[in-house]
């Protein structure tokens, strides 16, 4: 059967000050539909794989929360990781508690927090992608195609394409964010695609790639197979968990394996990674500023994004141009987009300066 693991146990903090320890990102509704990011990502997932076998992985610390947006979720379905270890070690323990409920699963593992425009053109690629990774020992990846020269996205370089396929290619190489001069290469080239982080594959292939390719975190969630879906799973990791090596599945595996695929599409992606993405994504006025949820009164302004926790809380701004204005709880952000970057390391400042009251 298909199953589907979300990864909702990130920090977002180059969302800050609305994203926070107690309330990443994934749990705000940016867009005023009601809906948190989380939430809109389930919905979407629900036209392939059924609620009862979508998984989340989370930070303990986020049950309660899961809980509330989720409640039609099962509570066996809710993996509670005791600490922070990145993608790799999440998915690896993902695949072993669905493996031992069906050892035939293939599985699509993919972010809480990304928006996806072209939600018809989403539900195509996932079926087509469970269908080729079902069909042999396959790890897939989702390339997106690129509209513009990002600097803040992996890239991947397609290959040879995969006979008897269309949109399905080996993959030929992954580049980390790339510098603008680089990405404007990229893009002309018609060879990359941006990197989703959204995966397919089945159980068991990707646990045997993990034992190919990153020997120390399977040997770890090895260990566990006698327990997985049962009682004593919990203890297990509990215990374990935070001795695996803190790495991404791209890392781990992905740039290793010599079995990695990329389905090239199209779905109006964003991964909604900072201030910038969201402004890019949402609607703009004559003199293209971005306004989220709070009143604005300003004069001479353009290309700023004004955003508010409270939307009786009216801005007033003059001669910014290119800015984040973000205010929120306890803290206000007033920062030049370009500089946006920055913020994760203001934000480990603030925590040092001010305390974890802040962040």
């Amino acid at each position: 059967m298909r199953y589907c693991v979300i990864m909702c146990g990130g920090v977002g903090s180059r969302f800050w000050p609305f994203s926070r320890e107690e309330k990443p990102k994934q749990f705000l509704d940016f867009f005023g539909s009601g809906r948190s990011l989380l939430q809109l990502t389930f919905d979407r997932v629900l036209e392939v794989v059924p609620a009862e076998r979508v998984l989340l992985v989370t930070n303990r610390r986020y049950a309660p929360m899961i809980r509330e947006q989720l409640p039609e979720v099962p509570a066996e379905n809710i993996l509670l990781e005791p600490a922070r270890r990145n993608t790799a070690p999440c998915i690896c323990w993902a695949a072993h508690h669905i493996k031992a409920l069906d050892p035939d699963a293939s599985i699509v593992t993919l972010p809480s927090d990304h928006l996806v425009l072209k939600e018809k053109a989403f539900h195509e690629a996932l079926r087509r992608g469970f269908e080729f990774v079902e069909a042999g020992d396959r790890l897939l990846t989702l390339g997106i195609c690129p509209t513009s020269p990002q600097t803040g996205y992996g890239y991947i370089q397609q290959g040879d394409e995969v006979a008897g396929t269309a949109d399905f290619y080996k993959v030929r190489s992954f580049t980390e964010k790339p510098n603008l001069e680089l990405a404007q290469v990229f893009l002309s080239s018609g060879e990359f695609y941006w990197n989703a982080g959204i995966f397919l594959w089945r159980a068991d292939a990707i646990l045997k790639a993990f034992e190919e390719h990153d020997p120390e975190t399977a040997q770890i969630f090895n260990a566990g197979n006698d327990l997985y879906a049962t009682p004593g799973e919990m203890e297990f990791i509990n215990e374990y968990f935070d001795t695996a090596p803190s790495n991404s599945i791209d890392y781990a595996i992905m740039e290793k394996a010599r079995n990695v695929y990329v389905e090239t599409v199209d779905l109006g992606w964003s991964d909604l990674g900072s201030w910038k993405a969201l402004y890019d994504s949402s609607p703009h006025d004559a003199n293209g500023n971005v306004t989220q949820k709070c009143r604005v009164m300003q004069h001479d302004c353009s290309g700023t994004i004004f955003a508010t926790d409270n939307p009786q809380q009216i801005i007033v701004a003059s001669g910014l141009e290119n800015y984040v204005v973000a205010d929120a709880g306890n803290a206000l952000l007033i920062c030049p987009i370009a500089e946006e970057q920055r913020i994760r390391q203001v934000v480990n400042d603030i925590k040092e300066r001010f305390g974890e009251g802040y962040v």
